[in-house]
């Protein structure tokens, strides 16, 4: 074999810089800045009348859903101008982009030069347009037909010597629909080896949210966020991720409600807020979102939250009756006592400490928490991905729990999902570790007796591959290499497989860390025409909120070839399968009808779909948490005991947390700017606080590299520029995927394994 057939590519993004430029901080997020850079992308990416065309369908009732983040659309009256923001237009142009990657393009360029190019510079190469596969030794991949994917795929997942040996990956933007097929196809063929980027996201919110209030979802609509009279916002960054929820918090501040953010870095979207189509926003000025901001140092929230209830207690103990709803507890509530007699075990100036908010703007929080009782508190990955994140989310449960803030109008839990239809997933039934009941109503439906050995999540579906136990890697959209952490040692799990499949809209790093073989399959996008044997279809999706409405496509597909994801699924099922399934495959997908009536058969919370889904606007999915009805064992919710983290950060060490640029939506980078933060023309930076930039000798703009220790491995993050900025002194933050090198496989959260990506404990050295 020739040197340039053994090259290994590269899993990294590469160390090049690319200029970077410091500017102001805006005061504010959206106005008509926004609107401009929108247009800038729409226009480079599909063309300005195109691009106005397709925006028109955006989250409209006859349209098609956002590809990018799971914020809920208004129940009633939607905007005829824009239903979208800035980042949900980027997310558009980037699938609707006229670019093509086809295998003219792949016989030009080699995998090993693809990924020595960025992850911004791959993505926006364009839409892949016909299958293609690597062969085992092969620089450059090829064209395959559809049928010989398939086949070949077959013949890899019947060789295996038992199921467990293949894993089956999907990502957020699968439709509920594709969702459902493809977890009955892999639990027909015999496993629950189901890995999902809620595993890397939300699993801690589940998890948490599943044993103190019976389900796994947030409790609110987006009427109750208008209506509450406290929001907090823990741990989330709404004006770069979704920024159309800072419309409803600037609902909520005029109709009289209260702002808290608690968060490492002010974030400009929480700070003001100019809405782009509200004429006196323009004139006038921003609306100030943020009433209090509490600056907590990285994983600071649990002795924060220990704080704000000991003040309650405080007030509670002084006037009985006056600030716990002692009603709500003794009719729905189990713990108390045990929780308030743990409660007061902590010191209170030993909390304030520990988070590192002063005592005063702490006491002001409590104030509003103990004067209104329609609270609701709203989290992200802030708080999701830490080693105690289960630990974080139930603290803040016991909060509301004391107040009486769960369950009724303006008050409950607001996990804020990531991707479009990561909720909607797991609803369908993606998941590594399925309830007996819902295995049980499937197994019934389609003869057949569903595995029930729990499968792999991320973190041990990596471990699977990289001790070579699991031997068939198959993802269902999404960008593996870049969202998961210990960015060298799940390359080389990648690499160890006999077979890799990626099923995607566009070329991302995934496609070029492979195993000995590798096979792209192109898919439709949500923004085009999906069409069958009984016509054009639709989807649907679930968002943040556990509506689910319908999807449908506007554009012509990018190629002649490209499958919809369910008729992706429907191949593989029916090649890997073949008639001992006992389904037609191919029958479902003439008619998507057919596929809703089977998720109806085997899913609570379903019945009518085909026609309730064809309601302009959807419907909701039962909430038991939402009407006091608590899905638990006791049927009670929970009070919990949670203790403190431990993490020693040493006096040459910082705490880092990895963090999302503006031009950027999950591993999908749409351009080098994060204008909220004053950054431009560069992604390898590391936010510093500026006395540690001082104390360590360091100076703005400096190259240094990055090293994590943990259980006795270093890693490498080389070449990122210093930036000072408003940070907690010994906190540092800086983007992923570039960053994620430094997060350790074996570094997760209790109780739901997700990536402790907040929280890892770092070295800073020049460059020599």
């Amino acid at each position: 074999m020739s040197k340039q057939k053994r090259q290994r590519t590269t899993a990294q993004p590469p160390e090049k810089l690319t200029g970077l430029k410091l500017g102001s901080i805006p005061e504010s997020a959206g106005g008509l800045t926004a609107v401009g850079v929108a247009l800038q992308h729409v226009q480079r990416e599909m063309g300005t009348l195109r691009g106005f065309k397709l925006l028109s369908k955006l989250n409209q009732h006859d349209g098609f859903d956002c590809p990018g983040c799971a914020w809920p659309d208004p129940d009633k009256e939607r905007s005829s101008i824009a239903e979208y923001c800035e980042n949900g237009a980027k997310a558009v142009a980037e699938e609707a982009t006229l670019k093509r990657v086809d295998a003219k393009f792949f016989s030009k360029n080699s995998v090993a030069s693809l990924a020595e190019l960025s992850d911004y510079e791959i993505g926006k190469m364009g839409r892949l347009t016909e299958p293609m596969m690597l062969k085992e030794g092969a620089t450059h991949y090829e064209p395959i037909s559809w049928t010989d994917a398939f086949e070949l795929i077959a013949d890899e997942l019947n060789g295996l010597q038992t199921p467990d040996e293949a894993i089956f990956y999907t990502s957020g933007r699968t439709s509920n629909e594709a969702a459902f097929l493809y977890q009955l196809f892999v639990r027909l063929f015999g496993t629950n080896n189901l890995p999902d980027c809620s595993n890397m996201c939300h699993e801690s919110s589940g998890q948490a949210l599943s044993q103190t209030l019976g389900i796994g979802k947030g409790s609110v609509t987006l009427e109750d966020i208008h209506k509450a009279e406290v929001i907090m916002v823990v741990g989330q960054n709404p004006g770069t991720n979704h920024p159309r929820m800072l419309s409803a918090l600037q609902k909520c501040k005029r109709n009289g409600g209260k702002i808290i953010t608690v968060n490492p870095l002010p974030e400009t979207g929480l700070m003001g807020f100019k809405h782009p189509q509200q004429v006196a926003d323009l004139v006038t000025g921003a609306t100030t979102l943020t009433d209090i901001f509490l600056q907590v140092r990285i994983n600071g929230d649990v002795p924060l939250a220990k704080a704000l209830m000991l003040m309650l207690l405080e007030a509670e103990q002084t006037t009985p009756g006056s600030v716990f709803d002692h009603a709500f507890i003794e009719e729905y509530c189990d713990g108390y006592n045990q929780f308030i007699a743990n409660l007061k075990k902590y010191d209170l100036g030993e909390m304030i400490d520990r988070c590192g908010v002063p005592e005063a703007l702490l006491r002001e929080a409590a104030d509003l928490l103990i004067k209104h009782d329609k609270i609701i508190i709203c989290w992200a990955m802030g708080l999701t991905q830490h080693k105690n994140a289960v630990a974080n989310i139930k603290e803040l449960v016991n909060l509301l729990l004391l107040r009486g803030a769960v369950g009724k109008e303006g008050a409950g839990t607001c996990p804020v999902r990531g991707h479009s239809n990561v909720q909607g997933d797991r609803t369908m039934g993606i998941w590594e570790a399925p309830k007996e009941a819902f295995l049980k109503r499937l197994g019934d439906e389609f003869n057949f007796e569903a595995p029930r050995k729990h499968g792999y999540s991320v973190v041990p579906a990596i471990e699977a591959m990289h001790r070579e136990d699991a031997k068939v890697f198959i993802a269902m959209g999404g960008n593996f290499i870049s969202a998961t952490p210990d960015t060298e040692y799940t390359a080389e799990a990648l690499r160890r497989c006999k077979l890799t499949v990626q099923i995607s809209t566009k070329l991302n790093r995934s496609h070029l860390i492979h195993g000995r073989r590798a096979l792209i399959l192109p898919c439709l996008g949500r923004t085009e025409k999906d069409v069958q044997e009984e016509g054009e279809q639709f989807v649907s999706v679930e968002n943040s909120m556990g509506v689910v409405h319908r999807s449908r496509g506007a554009l012509k597909p990018a190629s002649r070839e490209l499958l919809s994801e369910p008729a992706i699924i429907a191949g593989l099922a029916t090649s890997t399968l073949g008639e001992e399934s006992g389904v037609d495959w191919h029958w479902h997908v003439e008619d998507y009808d057919r596929i809703r009536d089977a998720i109806e058969a085997c899913i609570p919370g379903f019945e009518e779909y085909n026609k309730r889904v064809r309601q302009d606007g959807g419907f909701y999915l039962p909430n038991g948490a939402r009407e006091r009805k608590f899905n638990t064992a006791d049927g009670k919710a929970h009070f919990t005991v949670n203790t403190l983290p431990e993490l020693e950060v040493g006096n040459d060490e910082y705490l880092m947390m990895t963090i999302r640029s503006h031009d950027q939506f999950n591993t999908t980078i749409y351009g080098l700017d994060d204008r909220y933060r004053g950054i431009y023309n560069e992604r390898r930076i590391v936010l510093m606080n500026p006395e540690d930039v001082k104390a360590a000798g360091l100076q703005q703009g400096e190259a240094v590299n990055i090293l994590s220790s943990f259980n006795g491995v270093e890693r490498e993050a080389r070449n990122f520029l210093v930036v000072p900025f408003n940070i907690p002194t010994r906190c540092i933050a800086t983007y992923f995927p570039e960053a994620n090198v430094l997060v350790p496989i074996d570094n997760f959260a209790d109780g739901s394994k997700t990536p402790a990506s907040k929280s890892i404990v770092c070295r800073i050295e020049k460059r020599g």
